[in-house]
């Protein structure tokens, strides 16, 4: 299953992956800097900062910075990942920066539920404006 996360609800793209991993399917979220997060900007911002700055350099929790990781590490939360099953769910979801050359010429699809048009307020971030104020290298 391909995944197109272009202005789609971080929370609901990852609970879709999270649930078709289980059931076996190997998951692959394209676009994945281009997930949304509701809310207004500062604090969600505020918000993954101060979860980021809690632990010291050799406690956790560990958030990754880059845009994709960041969005499996949130599928992560949503797995029994301590478990073996949910390991394996885990290893079986890939996220992308834009689209690979392997995935160009299959069909992604979009989630019908999870669009930016469904959410009640009109602030959001999306993860890559995220990662940037969290302290991404950009490369």
């Amino acid at each position: 299953m391909i995944i197109d996360a272009t202005n789609t609800i971080m929370g609901r793209v990852a609970a879709t992956a999270a649930k078709k991993a289980l059931e076996g399917e190997k998951v692959d979220i394209i676009n994945s800097e281009k997930a949304i997060i509701s809310g207004k900007r500062s604090t969600v911002v505020a918000r993954f900062r101060q979860q980021r700055n809690r632990g010291g350099p050799y406690h956790g929790p560990y958030l990754p910075r880059t845009p994709h990781m960041f969005l499996k590490r949130v599928i992560r939360g949503m797995l029994p990942y301590k478990k073996e099953r949910g390991m394996s769910a885990w290893k079986r979801i890939t996220c992308h920066l834009g689209v690979p050359e392997k995935l160009k010429n299959q069909k992604a699809e979009t989630l019908k539920n999870a669009g930016v048009e469904k959410l009640q307020t009109a602030k959001y971030i999306d993860i890559k404006q995220l990662t940037k104020e969290l302290g991404v290298k950009e490369r």
